[in-house]
């Protein structure tokens, strides 16, 4: 059971009608502490959207991208979340505490809105089966960050018929679906082998690659089954370019803008091989001093190119994402012998 303490936190935030937040009304201060996507106790706010990460990356080195320019997933949506019996649980839970100074007006008006016919009578069960009560979801980590966008869905729970489409900004569509199953992307890690791959040295050009064994697309799908809907969307990310960034000024890259594209087999880059040690790399770069006995940083990272496509015919493209990481380099001068 809920303290009374626990309760006062959560008034502001519930998607009911009452004190809290009335029928269509804005939604509190974005200082009001959030209870995240799944909500401190796992229901108020949880989502009941499912995932499939057969097809994402996976290992240690794996990571999510960062999508170009100021992009971000939905911090907030609606969905159907409830029959009118699991409704009916929730409600009475969240009630079920021992009555606090300011409580009292948010519950009759609840009690006005889902039990007593002002609209809705006895949580609508005597329509159980033809329809489902709908409600927000926030992201978990930006509304426990309080960033503004999760709180910009307001309004309270409303009922919607099996087959209907709410009429309501930011309720769940396949195109919604695409963009939260572009948040747990997850592209394989990004170390590019070199040649030499110990120690390079001034002048010498350095060979680097990515082997397309390893490095190819990935997947997440994201759908929901629930209220009369049956949406999907798939989210695809496809490797297209590797940019390399020596990590000092004195080096030159190949080619000369430092990104490489992928070839048609789906690699990057091109191994080195006996025989080509007077060629110029297809993807490489050159270092111009040593790096003195420590090591330069070098920056590989590959720009993934983001596309969907969704239940009804439905899909497109989503910004572009990278994602990149550090590797160390040692680069020797040529020692030669005088005689």
């Amino acid at each position: 059971m809920l303290t009374a303490a626990v309760v006062l936190s959560l008034v502001p935030q519930m998607a009911w009608a009452g004190g809290s937040r009335g029928s269509g009304g804005a939604a509190e201060s974005p200082s009001a502490t959030p209870s995240g996507g799944a909500g401190d106790d796992g229901s108020l706010y949880a989502s009941v959207v499912a995932y499939d990460e057969s097809k994402n990356g996976s290992g240690g080195s794996a990571g999510p991208v960062a999508p170009a320019g100021d992009w971000k997933p939905p911090a907030c949506w609606f969905e159907p979340k409830w029959t009118p019996e699991e409704f009916e649980d929730e409600f009475r839970r969240r009630w079920d505490v021992p009555h606090f100074s300011g409580a009292g007006e948010a519950y009759a008006s609840d009690q006005a809105r889902y039990i007593k016919g002002k609209p809705y009578e006895d949580f609508n069960k005597e329509k159980s089966g033809e329809g489902m009560w709908w409600d927000m979801v926030r992201d978990e980590t930006r509304a426990k960050a309080s960033d503004p966008a999760a709180f910009a869905c307001s309004g309270a729970t409303f009922w919607v018929d099996n087959g209907d489409t709410p009429e309501v900004e930011n309720a769940i569509t396949p195109d919604i679906l695409a963009q939260l199953a572009y948040s747990r992307l997850k592209v394989p890690g990004t170390k590019v082998a070199l040649a030499p791959e110990v120690a390079t040295k001034v002048n010498l050009p350095t060979w680097a690659w990515l082997d397309k064994a390893t490095f190819k697309e990935v997947a997440v799908t994201a759908s929901l089954d629930a209220g009369g809907l049956n949406i999907q969307a798939t989210t695809t990310a496809k490797p297209v370019s590797l940019k390399l960034e020596p990590g000092t000024k004195d080096a030159t890259t190949f080619p000369a803008s430092g990104e490489c594209a992928i070839n048609a087999d789906g690699s990057i880059g091109e191994p080195y091989a006996k025989g080509k040690a007077d060629e110029e790399p297809s993807c490489g770069l050159t270092y111009l001093r040593s790096s003195g006995g420590k090591t330069f940083p070098l920056q590989a990272t590959v720009t993934w190119e983001i596309a969907w496509t969704g239940s009804g015919g439905t899909g497109g493209d989503l910004p572009d994402g990278t994602f990149g990481a550090e590797q160390a380099v040692t680069v020797e001068e040529i020692q030669s012998v005088n005689r």
